[in-house]
């Protein structure tokens, strides 16, 4: 190979340098990747820990003496934090930065104190005096990044968030040893000033930007327009809520992940470039191209480089860099070539638009598209997109590793880095479900491949604040080099998540661990009840776990409820629990309104229609309503206090009904971000029943056959009619959650409908056959 040196730019040399040199090396340099690392003074981040202290506990804080010692760092650069007793009454925590202070601290709260906390609730009922740590206690990361989100979090749960919102979250994450999150929020301002300066005019812009609610998919390219404009007020709002969360990420120690371009781009640039080379990407999940079908520039055209060095100088210059930055071009979309050639250029040229403007750039990469298009993408295709940035340039995230795994298949990524992921949740739904046995050995068996390339481990969820639990285990397995007896573990956690040691609530979250948390099947057999479904005929009605131990663990949280009834953790898992099982019986009645249906038995039809739609998803709804994290007002509350004006008011409002339930303008991903709210079920989910068990009831009586195509038109009008009523819904719970759930209890336990013949009399036939009544 020849190259004209002399005109060569010197950005350009040491890229190509760069890249010829990638293959060699050193294992070294991409596990510890020794320039991303926190940017503030240890007395900064020690501060910032003690504030947190502060914060979680207020005066007892003063009982711990933080500090950062960036020197306390292993030789290989991986986090250690120390525990010791100073004094009478006094912990010592030191941190070699303040992610792992952090750390440290939570880790004593749970293990000399018995504390907890989560999403769904703290418990931190610290001892007076503190309890003595009775050796000094060294614990180091056996990895250098615990890394966190999904690009989607940002539109499933953090889309309303404020900054008092954002402030628990980031303190969660440190708590929780999270050293590299990803900063999305306010881009959109950032991309703004970029098409202005290229000469887009506001309807252009307006025109490319998504509603607040989908904002994830239109950031890779997947669609457009739908939901929005986005106003200055959005941008402005977004823009400054940015430059907090980075500050408070970095002033922790974290090493934050901002967005690069990945090569989509708005139509009104080819009005003001009319020569420039681009390709059009397909529709993405059921939208045409009026809302999809994105613009990808071609990786040669020089407007490439001019758009991703704009945005990343820009970006840079607003909220600085930490020098690692997210980019996906592919995700769920099909490229228009297979050509290895092709492909390479395409991640070479994002690539370089990094390192033109941050020579110390690293590009972090969803290995998402891997998993969801494994026939377009064979290994001659993946090492392509993966090598067209130098060898320990580039991270890859393993998104889903707890289900279907990479890295085995690829060599561990063709020698680049890559992050051991538990994607586990879709759509932020709600549902008990994890792998609690893979995600126990999974990240030590990635470590110990051969010539693993592996970095970290990561928490990828689409939506959060659900099972507490699976994100709890996978945040202390980032911190451990050996798997835990999970036995053990789940009893400890019953214990702290409560405030104290109860037999039932530990052996119901025992049966959980065997149940609910072990399933074996992939991800695509994770449960999906009826209830949350357009109703059809033939509906998916598995689950990856036997129920009978579902419906056991209920009747111990119910036994453990006179004692715990006071912990607010306990009540949600209470209601949690009762929500699962109430969605099996959902089940139930839908497999017998199909047996009547199909055997034309009308009274049977009606009989068990009825009992679902007025009673059990009315005694749904208030189960529901009972908790705060269970609102529909509250998701709808946050959405309409993002807004000044009317105008938005209703947008936003449109967009949070939207994104649960249709997920589009005509049902494009229907319920696929599906929730279990109060208000949500009784309004939406139980007319849509309703409407089903009519149009049956009318087929039996005129004896015309029941068409989906028929009932979809009809039940169309039902959803829409949910997403612009203007409906207000109480953002405060109602009801007593413990009289709610005595009385599902006493209605639908099996022990209680055994020998109850009125009990009987409106069970499912598939409920008492399951449970052996017949």
């Amino acid at each position: 190979m020849t190259m004209n040196i002399g005109r060569m730019k010197v950005a350009e040399l040491a890229f190509l340098l760069l890249s010829f040199l990638g293959a060699s090396v050193s294992g070294k340099v991409f596990q510890t990747l020794s320039h991303l690392k926190p940017q503030h003074r240890d007395a900064v981040q020690s501060a910032a820990v003690q504030d947190l202290l502060y914060r979680l506990i207020g005066d007892r804080a003063a009982e711990f003496q933080v500090s950062v010692n960036s020197s306390l760092a292993a030789p290989d650069g991986l986090e250690t934090y120390e525990l010791r007793s100073v004094g009478v009454g006094k912990v010592a925590v030191v941190g070699s930065t303040g992610v792992a202070a952090a750390t440290g601290c939570y880790n004593y709260l749970k293990y000399f104190c018995g504390c907890h906390i989560s999403w769904s609730g703290v418990q931190l009922q610290v001892p007076s005096p503190l309890p003595r740590v009775p050796y000094t206690i060294t614990v180091k990361t056996p990895n250098r990044f615990r890394y966190y989100q999904n690009v989607c979090t940002s539109s499933y749960s953090f889309v309303w968030w404020d900054w008092a919102r954002w402030e628990k979250e980031i303190d969660w994450m440190a708590l929780n040893g999270i050293n590299m999150p990803l900063a999305f929020t306010g881009q959109e301002a950032i991309w703004q000033r970029v098409f202005l300066t290229l000469g887009l005019n506001q309807s252009e812009i307006d025109d490319f930007f998504t509603g607040p609610a989908f904002l994830a998919w239109g950031r890779m390219g997947n669609i457009h327009t739908f939901g929005g404009p986005l106003s200055a007020n959005w941008m402005q709002k977004q823009l400054s809520l940015q430059n907090k969360i980075v500050e408070r990420m970095r002033s922790l120690g974290m090493i934050t992940v901002l967005p690069a371009f990945a090569g989509h781009i708005p139509q009104g640039l080819l009005r003001v470039f009319p020569k420039v080379n681009v390709t059009r990407l397909g529709g993405w999940a059921n939208f045409n191209c009026t809302y999809s079908c994105s613009y990808l520039l071609d990786p040669e055209d020089p407007l490439f480089q001019k758009i991703g060095g704009l945005f990343m100088t820009e970006m840079i210059r607003e909220f600085g860099t930490d020098h690692i930055y997210n980019a996906d071009t592919f995700n769920e979309m099909t490229p228009t070539s297979s050509d290895p050639a092709y492909l390479s250029a395409v991640s070479t040229a994002i690539f370089k638009s990094m390192y033109n403007v941050d020579p110390g750039a690293i590009w972090l990469m969803q290995g998402w598209l891997f998993v969801n298009n494994p026939s377009f993408w064979k290994p001659e295709q993946i090492q392509a997109l993966l090598l067209g940035a130098p060898i320990g340039k580039m991270i890859v995230l393993d998104l889903a590793a707890e289900n279907s795994p990479i890295y085995q298949k690829t060599k561990s990524f063709y020698g680049q880095p890559f992050i051991w992921c538990m994607l586990h949740n879709f759509g932020g739904n709600h549902g008990l479900y994890g792998k609690v046995d893979t995600i126990n050995t999974g990240p030590f068996e990635a470590m110990s491949f051969k010539e693993s390339t592996m970095v970290g481990t990561g928490l990828t969820p689409e939506g959060i604040e659900q099972n507490d639990m699976i994100y709890e285990l996978m945040n202390e397995i980032g911190w451990r080099s050996s798997p835990l007896n999970l036995t053990d573990w789940i009893s400890g956690y019953s214990t702290r998540r409560y405030g104290q040691r109860n037999l039932n609530a530990v052996t119901a979250w025992q049966l959980l661990l065997t149940s609910v948390y072990n399933c074996t099947q992939d991800w695509k057999d994770h449960n999906h009840s009826p209830l949350v479904r357009r109703p059809s005929l033939r509906m998916n009605i598995d689950v990856c776990y036997n129920d009978s131990y579902l419906f056991k663990a209920w009747k111990y949280m119910y036994l453990a409820a006179p004692s715990l009834s006071k912990s607010s953790t306990f009540l949600y898992d209470l209601v949690d629990v009762t929500r699962e099982v109430m969605q099996q019986l959902v089940t139930a009645y839908y497999l017998d309104i199909k047996t009547a249906y199909e055997s034309e038995d009308l009274e049977k039809l009606m009989t068990a229609g009825g009992v679902l739609v007025y009673d059990l998803l009315s005694d749904f709804d208030d189960l529901l309503s009972s908790q705060p994290q269970f609102l529909l007002g509250k998701w709808l509350d946050d959405a309409s206090k993002m807004a000044v004006t009317e105008k938005e008011a209703s947008l936003y409002d449109m967009n949070a009904r939207n994104q649960i339930t249709l997920w589009g303008p005509t049902g494009n991903i229907l319920d696929y971000a599906n929730k279990q709210f109060g208000g949500l079920v009784q309004d939406y989910y139980a007319e849509r029943w309703s409407l089903f068990l009519w149009c049956l009831i009318e087929s039996l009586n005129t004896e015309i056959p029941f068409h989906q195509d028929k009932f979809n038109q009809a039940v169309s009008i039902v959803e829409k009619e949910f997403i612009y009523n203007g409906k207000k819904y109480s953002t405060t719970p109602t009801g007593d959650t413990l009289d709610i759930v005595k009385n599902i209890f006493i209605k639908y336990h099996p022990e209680n409908v055994k020998d109850n013949n009125y009990l009987k009399l409106k069970m499912p036939y598939s409920y008492m056959k399951k449970h052996k009544f017949l």
